[in-house]
């Protein structure tokens, strides 16, 4: 136990969580130093036909995309989950999950 409490106090820390939820998207995409070495990035994957790669990191994009909408704002109100709205994020989050642990070790190249 005494490690776990070292990486939640390491964790609080770093104030991660808060970074993390503070992401300005429409300035992350629009500053050179990351959509230029993100576009290399992908440019080389279409080049080395890597396309298991490609699909993972279309769907870590997407999955960050969709954790922004106003959807997920409402997903906790009051303080309290609302299980109506959660179930069809577990189910798609479930499904993107499996998608990728079946594009790792599902099938080879």
């Amino acid at each position: 136990m005494e490690i776990w409490k070292k990486i939640t106090n390491w964790y609080d820390s770093t104030h991660v969580h808060e970074q993390i939820k503070e992401v300005d998207a429409a300035g992350l995409f629009t500053n050179p130093w990351f959509i230029v070495p993100f576009a290399i990035m992908v440019g080389y994957m279409l080049f080395k036909q890597q396309w298991k790669d490609l699909m993972i990191v279309a769907i870590l994009v997407a999955v960050w995309w969709v954790s922004g909408t106003p959807y997920m704002d409402t997903l906790i109100v009051g303080g309290e989950l609302q299980m109506d709205k959660i179930l069809p994020v577990a189910f798609g989050g479930a499904a993107a999950l499996g998608f990728v642990i079946y594009l790792l070790f599902g099938r080879s190249d």
